[in-house]
Order: structure tokens, then sequence, then C-alpha cells
């Protein structure tokens, strides 16, 4: 070979020598761990926003990115990033018994995070409660800190409310638009209505409307939004009743109705007959024709106006209802609302007879003081419903 041939044969080997000296034991470019649960969060991110073919391929994914894993060179596990990717690919709904083939001893995590994380997906909540409660979720990287916080938001949701709705305030924080914000959302909503902190639970809702109204899991917040605001004392409150009403609108028709029928009844068992009567004018206004929802709308309206100020009107609508169609747990509440009506008018019917020779008074609004009996009657049959309403809530 002549040295100009040799010289440029060398020169064209150069490249390769270089890449093989300077070579690492890394997995290759786009293949860390860290970058596949990127990878992970960015198709998990789409699910928040409504994305049904990332939801589709979710599943199939995260056993990619385990296979992957376990293929990895043992040597990339030695950098922290990797390590914190096991335990957020383990609070994405990664598999457990795959996590536990990795080479644990090269691992550079944190003890507590990748033991607690482990017993909470394995089941053993007072285990992953007791290694992860003085975990600082805003100490650590945020995208392995908001994981944490809303996994401690779901441990301590019974039993420490409040500190629970703390670690959600920190996953809503740290991972902003992504699934945990969601999640986080999801979660928070039910506690917030428990707590009785309407003004939060309007925000969240809110935030929730703006940010993820199409997400995959938007059915399980409306659900969760209904046990919290039903479930509580947040729809009794005549003067919220609009702001309500306002979050109420996003809502499909169909569940709108089941809504506002099941405020009016709460709201009838508890005495808040002004409320009863809003809610029940807003369920008639979505029912249709002579169906069980207008039925028990005409029901609950009839009772706020007969035990208020127009007992007639009020009266004759519950006696025109087809009792039919109540189904039976309401059946007992409108037996009650009649003979109560009837109760709180004698006084009055007895009072009009005694001084048929002056004009009959015509208070705005009947005074249910005026008869001790009726009202105890009232306190007993009311307190007897809504102990029969609690022993049958699902």
């Amino acid at each position: 070979m002549t040295r100009p041939l040799v010289r440029a044969a060398l020169l064209m080997l150069l490249p390769f020598a270089a890449a093989s000296a300077f070579a690492e034991p890394a997995a290759p470019s786009g293949e860390q761990p860290y970058e596949l649960v990127r990878s992970l969060q960015a198709v998990q991110d789409g699910i928040a926003n409504g994305d049904t073919a990332a939801h589709g391929n979710h599943l199939a994914l995260i056993r990619q990115v385990g296979e992957k894993f376990l293929a990895a060179d043992a040597g990339v596990w030695s950098n922290p990033q990797n390590g914190q990717a096991v335990v957020i690919y383990l609070l994405s709904g990664g598999a457990p018994q795959l996590v536990r083939k990795l080479p644990r001893d090269r691992m550079n995590i944190d003890e507590r995070l990748f033991n607690g994380a482990l017993a909470y997906v394995e089941g053993r909540q007072e285990e992953a409660r007791e290694l992860l409660k003085d975990v600082k979720p805003r100490a650590i990287p945020s995208g392995l800190g908001g994981q944490v916080a809303l996994v401690q938001g779901a441990l301590f949701a019974r039993s420490e409310a409040s500190f629970a709705i703390e670690r959600l305030d920190d996953a809503r924080l740290l991972l902003p638009g992504t699934l945990v914000e969601e999640a986080a959302l999801r979660r928070e909503i039910l506690l917030v209505g428990q707590a009785e902190d309407f003004d939060k639970f309007e925000f969240l809702t809110l935030a929730y409307i703006r940010h993820y109204r199409n997400s995959i899991y938007a059915g399980d917040f409306w659900q969760r939004f209904s046990t919290g605001l039903t479930q509580s004392s947040l729809a009794l409150d005549e003067r919220r009743f609009a702001r309500i009403a306002t979050l109420l609108e996003q809502i499909d028709r169909a569940s709108r109705l089941k809504l506002y029928l099941v405020i009016a009844r709460a709201a009838m068992l508890h005495g808040r007959l002004a409320v009863t009567r809003r809610a029940s004018e807003r369920a008639l206004t979505l029912s249709a024709d002579a169906s069980a929802d207008r039925e028990r709308a005409h029901l609950f309206r009839g009772a706020s106006r007969a035990l208020t100020d127009e007992h007639d009107g009020g009266l004759a609508e519950l006696k025109a209802l087809d009792r039919s169609k109540l189904p039976e747990r309401d059946v007992p509440l409108l037996n009650a609302a009649v003979q109560l009506a009837l109760d709180i008018r004698k006084p009055f019917a007895a009072a009009s007879a005694a001084t048929a020779d002056k004009p009959p008074a015509t208070p705005a609004r009947l005074d249910l003081a005026a008869s001790s009996a009726a009202i105890a009657r009232a306190r007993k049959q009311l307190g007897e419903l809504e102990l029969l309403a609690r022993d049958r809530r699902p």
C-alpha cells in the first residue's frame, strides 16, 4: 500500500478510534433511566390533557421502560438522577417486582425514599407512612418531590387530613401542568370539602376546569367534587348558592340535575328551606316532564313552600305528586312534609276562627315558633329522616 493510501486509511479510522477511547459504560444516548422516565411522564401528562392515544399506550410504555431498566449497564445506577428515576417509576405505576431485580447496591438513592415507595406500591401502607412522613418534598428535586408529596397526600388523607392537604398543595406547586397536579386536585377536592373550606373548594374546582377539564380522569374528579359538596354543609349556605350554581354549570346536564336533587334533599333534612327551594327549582328546569326526577323536584319545592310563606300552594303541590314515581326512601319524607305542613297550619286556623271579627294577620313568613308541639314534631321527624338518609348513603 502506498504512503498516501495508508495515510487516507488512518484518517478514516480516527473517528472510530476516538469513539472507542472515550466510550463510557453508560446506556446509549436517550436511554438513560432518568430520560426514559421523563418520556413516560410526558405521556402521562398527555393523559391529563385528554390524549386518549396516550392513555391506551400507557401500560405498554411502563412495561417497556421497566425492561430497559433491566437491560441497562449496572454502572448507570451510580448516577443519583437514575436512582431517583426508579422511585418516580414506581410511583408512576411501575412494577415493584421488576424494580426488585435491579442492582440495589449500585443505586445512589435515599433509603427512605426507595423503601417507602416500594412499601406504598406493594400495599404496606403503615410502613410507607412511617418511612415517608418526614420527607420534605420541597427539599428534594421537584420531579421526585411532587411525586412523593402526592403519595403522602394519599397516605394521610384519612388519619391526618390537614397534613394531607398541605402535601397535596406541595404536589401541585412542584409539578404544575402534569398528571401529578391533576391527581393532586382530584384527591384534594374531597378533603377540602370535608374540611368545609368553601373558598378553597371553589378555587380547586376552577383550577381543574381551567387546566384539566379534558382529562381522561375528569369523571373521577367530578365524582369526588359531588361527594365533597353533598356530604358536607358547603351547599347548605344560601349566600353561596349562586357560586355553587356557577360551578355546576361546568357539569353535564344529567349530573347537574342529580346534584341539585341531592342538595335539595340534604338542605331539607337540615331545615335549610331557602336552599331547598333554590335547588329544587333548578332541578325542575333540568328534568323531563312526568319523570321521576321531576316528581322529586316537586316534592322538595312543595315542602319548602308549604313550610314557609306559600303554605297553601306548597301543600297543593305536595298532594298533587305521583307517589308511584318517588323512590322508596322519599315516601316517608313526603308523608312527613304533608303532616308537618298541616300541623303548622293548625294554630293559625284556630286563631283565625277565634278572632273572626278581626282581619287575620298576614305575615310575610309563617312564625314556626307559634306551635311548640308542631316544631317538636318537625324536629323529631326530620332528625329521624336525616338518620335514615345517612344510613342509606353509599
